[in-house]
């Protein structure tokens, strides 16, 4: 039997004696794509930290390859596991090419300099910044920023990716563009997303979080089912036909309750 990538079992965080996240467990394979959803409130952040190694959960534990993260050193780590999350804040008078060399630091003295700049241009390149490695990040959109990010994480060459809704504060193309620039990366990804609609076009398996418990995990269509995304998202979920192309639509939709019994 093959080993996951990635093992939580019975996870568990408590503050101030309340629960954040209730006993999931779950196992993550090479190549997945998880979108973890949910209300506010339901754990997914404080999932993603626990999964992450950013948090260490009040009981439970998360493998990685096998190995209990734990017990792995945080430099060790950092070779395995690059995290962009909500409230990153690279110094704006950075030049882009030298913030993106960030994620090559966790491999310092492990490879050659030629070979190190050539990892750097090659993340600048896939991320579509090569154009800016000289611009300062304080001068970049809020769609570049998060590009730049992703292109560090990219040099940090990790086995999982983790993403703390990447999408925030982007506009709906630039959202769609950055996840499915993310997909292009054949890496393995687990991302919080606050945006249903983008879950379906990204995802390859969803985790729906929901007062603190896994409630489901399944590939999109089995996860983002009417009754429950209705119960827990109070939202109805309707698929259609694109009227120009050969694919289907999944539009969230509030439920009209103006003609609904009091």
């Amino acid at each position: 039997m093959t080993t996951p990538l990635l093992d939580a079992k019975d996870l568990t965080a408590t503050a101030n004696g309340q629960h954040l996240v209730q006993a999931v467990s779950f196992s993550v394979a090479a190549g997945d794509r998880l979108a973890i959803i949910g209300p506010n409130g339901a754990g997914k952040t404080t999932l993603l930290r626990m999964l992450a190694g950013l948090l260490q959960p009040s009981s439970g534990e998360v493998r990685l390859s096998g190995r209990r993260l734990d017990r792995i050193a945080a430099a060790e780590r950092a070779l395995h596991i690059a995290v962009v999350g909500q409230t990153d804040q690279p110094d704006p008078r950075l030049a882009v090419i030298d913030y993106v060399e960030l994620g090559r630091v966790p491999h310092a003295g492990l490879g050659r300099r030629g070979e190190e700049h050539d990892i750097v241009v090659d993340a600048l390149r896939r991320t579509g910044l090569l154009p800016l490695l000289g611009r300062t990040i304080g001068s970049l959109s809020g769609g570049e920023r998060q590009r730049a990010q992703l292109a560090r994480a990219i040099a940090q060459q990790p086995k999982i990716l983790f993403l703390d809704e990447p999408t925030n504060h982007l506009d709906p193309r630039a959202r769609s563009e950055l996840l499915e620039l993310v997909a292009g990366f054949d890496m393995t990804v687990i991302a919080v997303l606050h945006d249903l609609a983008l879950v379906a076009p990204f995802a390859t398996r969803v985790a729906v979080m929901n007062k603190t418990r896994l409630q489901a995990l399944a590939g999109p269509r089995e996860a983002l089912t009417q009754q429950l995304i209705r119960d827990i998202f109070g939202v109805d979920v309707l698929r259609l036909r694109h009227p120009t192309e050969d694919r289907e639509l999944t539009v969230f939709e509030v439920p009209n309750r103006a003609s609904s019994p009091p």
